[in-house]
């Protein structure tokens, strides 16, 4: 049966194997007293363990392996990281290492001291083809372990999300509302087209935006043309002026439009076409100025969804998805989901990021207690959770359902999760 050192690591972790009359392989008694911390950086697997190897007390790091003779394959006689190790414990030992000094490294073999059906456990959940490694035996663990390792996975994705947002914010030297300008057009992409409102905002530094928040005409031109989409010849007179407008305002400045056939169209519903998109996007940018230091005054989430749903967009898009063509008439506003999206992913990441930045708690609280309050997302991952029997009661919960899959029950890391562990255990 087939299975990774993290096995290995979590049966040690946990000291989930036979604890007494434990013998290294050379005869010495081994008492473990403390199996140490796991180490998720470059070195050993545990550091500052503390063993009893022949009645000395050893404090020092702890390497584990399938097969003995991987301390060689992985080169850690080389490396004097590994100098200060003082128990190696492997499954199989085929092959004894020395230390530097001649003397052999103490090894503790695991293949007979954990019970088998652990080990089966654990293939049924790694080996199983469900939606989710887990999907079959989850109802079985308790609502509060679930809730609690999900509130840890709410806090790593902001994290890591946060750290997306001072990675730009470095790049755009510190400007705060330059940076929410960014991470706000890329969330109107609604992922089909977050690509190309990512290059589209590249193109167009909000600072030379800013200078014409005043004229709603202008902020459209520059949208719409350096989007690439008042290419060719129009029509419609509204195109036309645009056009026109952007010709000087792209001489002026030196501007560079984006290729149009960045933009996805294809199998999605009218409502959901970029142009459509982005002349909403207009609409915020021409409503508010300073937009960041606004959304850091608004508390309460219906001031919030007032703002994103009524926006100043302009009456042409009425009857019309793109330039070229008229149609039906359109629904002009965002709808309640995508508003929803937009304070999601990128209100609340910049709540969490700012409160982390300026060390202000309220803001962290703020972006937690926002995501609580609105429904929780409804997509197919979301789906196979709730199949499944967990409760998903609010956007928190499916944030960090979505931050489960994609990080733990994709990548089949069940010992990393608390809902895997916890299975395993039992």
């Amino acid at each position: 049966m087939d299975f990774s050192e993290n096995f290995l690591h979590f049966i040690w972790q946990f000291q989930l194997y036979k604890t007494l009359d434990l013998f290294c392989v050379d005869g010495e008694r081994l008492r473990i007293l403390n199996p140490g911390i796991s180490n998720k950086n470059a070195g050993p697997d545990f550091n500052r363990a503390k063993l009893s190897i022949g009645g000395i007390t050893w404090i020092g790091d702890v390497e584990i392996h399938i097969k003995s003779s991987d301390w060689l394959l992985h080169g850690h006689q080389k490396d004097p990281a590994y100098d200060s190790v003082i128990l190696h414990v492997v499954y199989q030992y085929d092959l004894p290492v020395y230390r530097k000094d001649g003397s052999v490294l103490p090894v503790l073999v695991l293949e007979k001291l954990f019970p088998e059906q652990l080990l089966d456990h654990y293939d049924q959940l790694i080996n199983s083809i469900n939606k989710f490694p887990c999907e079959k035996q989850i109802r079985e663990i308790n609502s509060v372990v679930i809730n609690g390792f999900l509130s840890r996975m709410m806090v790593e994705r902001l994290e890591q999300k946060s750290a997306q947002v001072f990675d730009k914010l470095a790049r755009l030297a510190g400007d705060w509302e330059a940076t929410f300008y960014y991470f706000m057009a890329k969330s109107f992409g609604f992922k089909v087209n977050e690509i190309p409102f990512e290059l589209l905002v590249s193109a167009l530094p909000l600072q030379v935006l800013r200078k014409h928040l005043n004229n709603a005409l202008q902020v459209e031109a520059l949208l719409f043309g350096q989007a690439g989409f008042l290419s060719g010849s129009f029509k419609d007179e509204y195109p036309r002026k645009l056009k026109k407008e952007y010709l000087f305002l792209q001489k002026k400045y030196g501007l560079k439009p984006i290729g149009p056939g960045a933009w996805k169209f294809l199998r999605m519903r009218p409502q959901n076409f970029p142009t459509l998109r982005l002349a909403q996007f207009c609409g915020l940018m021409i409503k508010s100025d300073r937009l960041f230091s606004r959304m850091l005054d608004i508390e309460h989430l219906p001031d919030l969804v007032k703002l994103l749903e009524n926006l100043q967009v302009n009456p042409y898009w009425l009857s019309h998805y793109h330039f070229r063509k008229e149609t039906k008439k359109v629904r002009l506003q965002l709808g309640t989901r995508s508003v929803h999206h937009l304070i999601i992913n990128a209100i609340c990441v910049f709540l969490f990021s700012y409160g982390k930045y300026v060390d202000q708690p309220q803001f962290i609280s703020r972006a937690i207690n926002l995501l609580e309050q609105m429904p929780a997302e409804n997509n197919a991952i979301i789906g196979w959770y709730r199949a499944s029997g967990i409760v998903v009661d609010n956007a928190f919960f499916s944030q960090a359902l979505l931050q489960l899959n994609k990080y733990y029950c994709a990548q089949k890391k069940c010992l990393n999760c608390g809902i895997g562990i916890k299975i395993l255990n039992k």
